[in-house]
């Protein structure tokens, strides 16, 4: 009977044995293959995820209110600029009547604009500059104007003289910022339309570039609303771009042109195959990045930063605190009050001239507030200044100019909404170490997600085109030739 029984017994042990592998097989399988499901699903949920874009909407800045059914002139109209004897004679009266206050003794440029210097600035102004001729150079650009939502935009646009078989040629849009203008990318246009004509290297990244002008600076007409914020200026561009025939392109900014610049990168990301910055804005404090002020002194890396970022941040309330308190100054008077103050600056070509070289002293280098000429001369020529300067001059512009810190600053939920939207495209940026105020990597990419490039530059300030076109041009070239590559 054991006979029987045995070989049964023998099949039912076996039975249990492989059920037994099998469920043991079960047990490792059936989680894995679920976690793989659910892998595949949630990597498909977070590729369907759309990105959060700002709303691109509409506007209109012309005067009174918007012509019904009424189609906007799209045409692309030549522009150039012009002087006459009348402006140049009325320029030289107003100099003449100038009054100036001594400075303190040992002042240099720590009271603001030296009177001093001022008034050798004024002398060359009077009896050197040419406004006939520094017209001529900025006409060496083709200008162009055309209408959009209800105001003129000028802008240059400046294509490569020759173009071998096969080469591509990137459009580049370059926005500038307060108080600045288009003139300040006069330097670095050649070197990104002829790189080998200037032995850059990657010669084989070259641009057409266009520089508009913000409406209500220099040639751009002001808008006759109110509400005339970054966003809009953002929408106008991507207008020009597409009116030019553009479906994709670069966006460069610094200053204000920083945030234009990023806004069109929010807005229609489809559209920016890459943003480069020489200045960044980062959203308010938040207890991550004190977190990181606190400890990066000490133990950087733990919190993220370089060697570079804290020789460049710290002491952390010297440079960044009581340094922008004293640089701001101007930004609550035009944040709040900017036509009573432009008033004055409208009227006196020594006041305005003051007003605004005082900027491109202390932000270029913050070592120059206590030089008695402000280091002007050590950096650009005064031919370059004053043009800058007669931009504003000419247009009576600068009223328009300072109200944009109002439009920007005096609606808080509108930018706050900017700030809680990320940018997804490829971003490069230019850390200048003189610039206003240093945004380590680390916390640059809490809202730039995309990161390709980031440079820390050798030398240079706020006015990064007109001061170093040179280095500018080759970062900038540089990231370009990595995003084609991606």
């Amino acid at each position: 009977m054991w006979q029987e029984v045995l070989p049964n017994a023998w099949e039912s042990i076996l039975s249990r044995i492989r059920s037994f592998e099998y469920s043991q097989k079960n047990a490792v399988l059936v989680p894995a293959a679920a976690l793989g499901v659910g892998g595949m699903l949630v990597y498909w949920l977070m590729s369907r995820r759309k990105i959060k874009t700002l709303e691109m909407g509409d506007g209109w800045w012309g005067s009174g209110e918007k012509p019904l059914q009424e189609k906007e002139d799209e045409r692309i109209r030549p522009f150039q600029i012009e002087t006459s004897d009348k402006e140049i004679q009325d320029l030289h009266h107003r100099l003449d009547q100038a009054r100036y206050t001594p400075p303190l003794e040992g002042a240099a440029f720590d009271y603001g604009f030296n009177s001093n210097y001022l008034q050798k600035v004024v002398s060359y102004w009077r009896n050197q500059f040419d406004w006939r001729k520094q017209v001529e150079i900025l006409n060496k650009y083709p200008h162009f104007q055309t209408t959009i939502e209800g105001i003129n935009i000028h802008f240059i646009h400046v294509k490569p003289s020759y173009i071998p078989h096969g080469q591509t040629v990137y459009p580049l849009l370059m926005v500038h910022g307060w108080p600045g203008s288009f003139y300040e990318f006069y330097k670095i246009i050649p070197l990104l339309t002829e790189p080998a004509r200037h032995s850059l290297s990657e010669g084989d990244i070259v641009f057409e570039v266009i520089c508009p002008s913000i409406p209500g600076y220099g040639f751009s007409e002001a808008p006759h609303q109110k509400g005339f914020d970054t966003i809009a200026a953002a929408r106008i561009f991507h207008k020009l771009m597409n009116r030019l025939g553009f479906k994709e392109y670069y966006v460069q900014g610094g200053d204000w042109g920083a945030q234009i610049t990023t806004n069109m990168a929010q807005m229609l990301p489809q559209s920016v195959k890459g943003l480069h910055l020489n200045l960044v804005f980062i959203s308010a404090w938040g207890l991550g990045r004190m977190i990181s002020v606190m400890f990066g002194a000490y133990v950087p890396w733990l919190v993220g930063l370089t060697r570079e970022d804290v020789r460049r941040i710290y002491p952390f309330l010297q440079k960044n605190l009581y340094y922008l308190l004293r640089e701001s100054g101007y930004l609550h008077i035009q944040a709040t009050k900017p036509d009573t103050a432009g008033c004055g600056l409208n009227n006196s070509p020594v006041g305005l001239a003051a007003y605004i070289l005082e900027k491109f002293s202390t932000w270029t280098d913050k070592s120059f507030l206590h030089k008695d000429d402000g280091g002007l001369e050590s950096k650009y020529h005064l031919d370059e200044l004053l043009t800058n300067v007669m931009i504003y001059w000419v247009t009576s512009s600068i009223v328009s100019s300072m109200r944009f810190y109002k439009e920007n600053f005096s609606k808080y939920p509108d930018v706050a909404a900017a700030w809680r939207v990320s940018t997804h495209v490829p971003t490069g940026i230019a850390a200048f170490p003189q610039e206003l105020a240093h945004t380590p990597r680390t916390w640059a990419k809490k809202t730039f997600k995309n990161i390709v490039t980031y440079s820390y530059m050798p030398r240079g300030g706020h006015f990064a085109a007109f001061e170093e076109p040179r280095l500018l041009a080759q970062d900038i070239k540089h990231f370009v030739k990595k995003v084609e590559q991606l």
